[in-house]
């Protein structure tokens, strides 16, 4: 399977495991995604969540080469369904998730990790919201996360220059909170789990409802803004462009429209 689910006592592994593609999402890990998402939240026999990626990379966003062309209508419920769905699973976990990073999170990627409550990134780590090179707008709630912890102006910055941000800049930046060595990141995700794993809970759950009544709009509010620019975008000239560029290793020659 391209997601595995892994339970060990009380804590939840989530492993995306698609290595020779740098753990990139395809249709059928979505799906997989919300399944085990569902499955964490009403499972009260798991305490504590470990979302990571297997072989080199944390997740290097959506497939390109399983972006298929459809109407605006059904690309819509094709972001509702996918991104969106598991994004939502993830955010309403009521028990502590920790995602744990190496190499690449990009894209929809990062938004995993985002939507995390802790990230341990081992000192490879890097992160880009890497829309901009194929004439996307961010999704998986990534703005919303970021301008939640970073403010405006600084997340305008990482979504117009789709820059790589370093594991300790992002750690300056509080995107994340703990940097490791590489062969160090597991078992620091799991010393982190396993502390979560014997606390409170109920009232850790209580207090990640109040962390999200705190931020406004709410994600769900954002997330259906979201759903009505992505479709649009998919349609439009200069992602037909970025995503022919993609494959054809070479930079884009976008017209802005």
């Amino acid at each position: 399977m391209s997601v595995e689910l892994i339970i060990e006592g009380p804590i939840a592994k989530v492993v995306l495991n698609r290595p020779e593609k740098l753990n990139a999402l395809t249709w059928e890990m979505r799906m997989q995604l919300c399944d085990y998402f569902e499955q964490i939240r009403y499972n009260d026999d798991i305490r504590a969540v470990i979302v990571t990626g297997e072989g080199t990379s944390f997740c290097a966003g959506a497939d390109i080469d399983r972006m298929g062309d459809s109407d605006i209508r059904a690309a819509r419920l094709r972001l509702q369904r996918g991104s969106h769905t598991y994004i939502r699973h993830l955010h309403a976990i009521e028990k502590p998730v920790i995602a744990a990073v190496r190499g690449n999170a990009v894209g929809v990627g990062w938004s995993i990790a985002l939507a995390c409550d802790i990230v341990v990134a081992s000192e490879d780590a890097r992160f880009s919201q890497i829309f901009r090179r194929i004439a996307l707008g961010p999704d998986g709630g990534a703005i919303w996360f970021l301008t939640h912890r970073l403010g405006m102006n600084r997340a305008k910055e990482l979504v117009y220059s789709a820059r790589f941000v370093p594991a300790e800049e992002a750690l300056s930046l509080g995107l994340v909170n703990f940097v490791v060595p590489g062969d160090q990141l597991m078992a620091k995700a799991e010393e982190l789990a396993a502390d979560y794993a014997s606390g409170p809970t109920f009232a850790f759950g209580m207090a990640k409802k109040l962390f999200h009544m705190a931020s406004s709009p709410t994600l769900e509010d954002y997330l259906e803004l979201e759903n009505m620019v992505q479709p649009q975008l998919n349609h439009s000239a200069d992602h037909q462009e970025g995503k022919k560029a993609f494959r054809e290793k070479r930079k884009p020659n976008f017209v802005g429209r």
